[in-house]
């Protein structure tokens, strides 16, 4: 089997090393937005100013990001495809609340407990969409696709038809409320550390089980 030429564009080390930088440009270009949008304001950022920071080109922006929203939801999207990773992995026989539960103190974790950088990304992403009402109103429209997305697994994993049975949308619509209560309960104590804000909102989904059990 012939080596692959150097500098060959299917050469398996540079597509990694590609890929290594790509990412660094994103990050880069996440925080550079992160930090502008925390001194000066979501609405009074331009893209021009983003890139600037970074110094690259709007081009280059645009190659990671189609909006200036999306350096913000894009990076809580990724948690939330997570979430729905970790939900399908649970063990078939767990009671859903306790499936969503446990998925969710997995990605909190991983926040709270990895690279501190992601730590100070989700700190600042939290400050930024409190802060701004249009981010607010794509956080509800995020919140309301994940909520769908995690209802079809949660019919997949228990064998029924989420169309006819309501079940899915209702025990993931008290899960996702009680993890809404918490993020904007954390914001109205000024609390952004990941490791504290994982605490409560645990907490919050904890209560559900308590609340539903003894008030309703």
């Amino acid at each position: 089997m012939s080596a692959v030429p150097p500098g060959d564009p299917s050469d398996p080390a540079l597509a990694g090393l590609r890929e290594r930088k790509k990412q660094r440009t994103r990050l880069a270009l996440i925080d550079a937005a992160l930090e502008l949008f925390v001194s000066q304001g979501y609405e009074e950022t331009t893209i021009d100013e983003i890139v600037a920071a970074v110094d690259v080109s709007q081009r280059t922006f645009f190659r990671y990001f189609a909006t200036k929203e999306d350096v913000v939801t894009g990076f809580l999207g990724e948690h939330d495809q997570g979430m729905e990773d970790a939900l399908a992995a649970r063990p078939a026989g767990e009671r859903p609340f306790t499936a969503l539960y446990e998925s969710l103190r997995a990605i909190l974790r991983t926040i709270a407990t990895g690279d501190p950088a992601d730590s100070v990304r989700f700190r600042r992403v939290r400050q930024v969409i409190e802060a701004t009402p249009s981010l607010m109103a794509a956080q509800m429209a995020r919140y309301a696709a994940s909520t769908e997305a995690l209802a079809a697994e949660i019919a997949r994993r228990e064998g029924v038809d989420p169309l006819d049975d309501l079940r899915p949308r209702v025990v993931v619509a008290f899960f996702m409320s009680a993890t809404k209560i918490a993020f904007e309960d954390c914001a109205r104590l000024d609390i952004w550390d990941p490791a504290t804000v994982a605490e409560r909102v645990e907490t919050a989904v904890a209560l559900v089980g308590e609340t539903m059990r003894d008030w309703v």
